[in-house]
Order: structure tokens, then C-alpha cells, then sequence
């Protein structure tokens, strides 16, 4: 066996949704922030991504961390969220995945009951407070970056359902949050393929019709997930976040969950104090607190605090042999979908 790259990797899962974590093999990605390092994998050197993701050493039901020195001195970890279609700037689920591998594994001391761990993302600074016992972090509280509307029920043509209404909000990504019913499902395992077709679809269509830039970080500037949503009662949503090429999140969906709740605060429904509860397709929860009310470039924006859980269930290492002919990666639509 000749390997001419080796990567270690900590197999960790979130309320079901896998993120896997690098936690050897990279000494870092060229750039002076993390931003800079997302957009240099986007942009210039996308091999990592797609060794880890693709297959045949990866598949489309997971995401991989990379862990990287962090650029800010605030920061004691720095970490970019690899997925199917790109490099992505934050992902809470895949957070609460990091911060679990980080003091489980021991590379930052844990401290019992709580350690504090600030990460730095694409997307900005993330402070996790972890509740941990026995060796076990049982939980995993982020304060997440500013989360804030930039436009309220706005008109989406479709071919199949004619007009629906999408709500366009950031949460560490933009999200475009569709009530589901317009499309005729509901959010249950059986409907999964189907979500994650017309999200998709939906995704293309609102990135035509809907242009956004973050007032702060100008890179940030397309609506990278559809998430369907329905109301239970005043404080509990179904999520569903619809990733490209073609599935859904299996966790409540961090990012998605903050967006949200910015749009019920920009809509009154919701005020400091409150805690949402956001529930997966499959049942997962996580808690999602209203903290505070602040502005970003001027928009009104929401402080929120998502906890959720996450669990280590193993270790691997893979290489990359310099005469495998797939060094690459592939998809096929029968796994991928029709967005691949």
C-alpha cells in the first residue's frame, strides 16, 4: 500500500444527520481568514472536498468538517463545513458534531459541567457551551451569528405549483423557508425523496429570482438551501432542510432553525426569551432560544442560541493511492439525484 495523502477522520452524528470530522492529515488551507480558506477550496483547489464527499470514499448522506487553526485570537479551533456541492460557512449541526469531537477526543481540555469553545467559521464567530459529564459531552448550546430577513413572503414562480410564497433569511447561510404545504406534502420520512427533489428545484428557481449579498461578508450571496417548514403549535416547527444535489438534513437543522426564527421575529411572533423547539423529518429536536436583538449592516437581526446533541460512533483513516484512476470522486443519479 502507497498512499500519497492519509487523513484520519472521528465518525460523528448529530439527531441522525452524519458530520464527520478531519482531525488529521490537513495542516491548513492558504488564506488569512476563514472565509478566505472557504472560497480558496470553492475557488481554486476543490480536490479535498471532493476525496471525502464523493464517492467512492464518501456518499451524499453526510458532510465532513475540516478542522483548521483558527485566524482569530479569540478562537481556539477554526472549521469549514464540506458538502456535496461545496464548501459551505456554518452549519450548526455539524458545529454541535465539532465541539462533541474536539473534547470527547480530547484535542481541547473538557470541563466539567461546562466548557466553553469558540470556533471560527466562514461565517463568523461561534461560541459553544458544552454540558458535559463523566467524560460525555451531553449536549452542545451555540450562540449563533446574527441572524436577520431580507425579505418576507416573496412571490416564486413555478412551473408545478404556480405561485408560492418563500421567506429569505440568514442564519450563517442564506435560506430561502417555504411552508410546506404549499407544495402538497408533509414533512415524514416516506416524503423525503420528494422534499429534497422539488427543494432542489426550488433552490434553482428562488436563486434566479431572488438576488442577496450579506451586508458584511460580500461572498456570502445565494440562497444555498431550501428549508420546508410547518408550524405545530406557537413555539414547535417541523424542518426540513433540502440539500443539493438532492436530500434532506436529518438533524432540525441549526442554520435553518435561526433563519427561522428570525423571520417569526421579524413577524411578532416571537420575542426575547422565547425557545422554539425544531423538529427533524425524523423526529430529532433541537431547542432554538431567542437571547437578544441587535442589527447586522443595518438589517434587524435576532441573537439565537440552538442546542442540540451529537455522538462520536468511530474512527477511520483513508488514503488516497496515486494510481486509483477514481482519486477524483464520482456521482450517479440513482444515488445523487437528478441535481448531481
Amino acid at each position: 500500500m502507497r498512499w500519497k495523502k492519509t487523513l484520519q477522520m472521528a465518525d460523528v452524528h448529530c439527531e441522525g444527520e452524519i458530520g464527520k470530522v478531519i482531525t488529521g492529515g490537513v495542516i491548513d488551507i492558504p488564506g488569512k481568514t476563514m472565509l478566505d480558506k472557504m472560497n480558496y477550496i470553492n475557488e481554486v483547489d476543490d480536490s479535498l472536498r471532493r476525496l471525502v464527499i464523493l464517492e467512492p470514499r464518501g456518499c451524499l448522506q453526510m458532510s465532513v468538517n475540516l478542522l483548521l487553526p483558527p485566524t482569530r485570537p479569540e478562537a481556539q479551533a477554526g472549521f469549514i463545513v464540506l458538502q456535496a456541492d461545496k464548501a459551505h460557512p456554518m452549519s450548526g449541526s455539524n458545529c454541535i458534531c465539532v465541539v462533541t469531537a474536539l473534547l470527547e477526543l480530547g484535542m481541547l481540555e473538557m470541563v466539567e459541567p461546562v466548557t466553553t469553545v469558540v470556533l471560527d467559521t466562514p461565517a463568523g464567530l461561534v461560541t459553544a457551551r458544552a454540558r458535559c459529564a463523566d467524560g460525555r459531552c451531553q449536549s452542545v448550546s451555540l450562540d449563533m451569528v446574527p441572524s436577520f430577513v431580507e425579505q418576507l413572503d416573496v412571490p416564486i414562480e413555478t412551473a408545478d405549483f404556480g405561485v408560492i410564497k418563500a421567506d429569505i433569511a440568514f442564519g450563517g447561510v442564506y435560506y430561502a423557508l417555504v411552508d410546506v404545504d404549499q407544495i402538497g406534502l408533509s414533512i415524514a420520512p416516506e416524503n423525503a425523496r420528494e422534499l429534497a427533489t422539488q427543494g432542489v428545484r426550488l433552490k434553482g428557481l428562488i436563486n434566479q429570482q431572488v438576488k442577496v449579498s450579506h451586508p458584511l461578508f460580500k461572498a456570502l450571496d445565494e440562497v444555498a438551501y431550501v428549508m420546508f417548514r410547518h408550524r405545530v403549535d406557537r413555539l414547535t416547527y417541523q424542518t426540513c432542510t433540502t440539500l443539493p444535489p438532492g436530500r434532506v438534513d436529518r438533524s432540525p437543522c441549526g442554520t435553518g432553525s435561526s433563519a427561522n426564527l428570525a423571520t417569526l421575529s421579524a413577524r411578532n411572533l416571537v420575542e426575547v426569551g422565547d425557545a422554539l423547539t425544531s423538529r427533524s423529518t425524523i423526529g430529532g429536536e433541537f431547542q432554538v432560544e431567542l437571547l437578544g436583538l441587535t442589527t447586522v449592516g443595518g438589517k434587524p437581526a435576532v441573537l439565537p442560541r440552538v442546542t442540540g446533541r451529537a455522538w462520536i460512533y468511530g474512527l477511520h483513516q483513508i488514503g488516497l493511492d496515486p494510481d486509483d484512476p477514481l482519486a477524483a470522486g464520482f456521482m450517479l443519479s440513482d444515488t445523487w439525484g437528478e441535481g448531481f
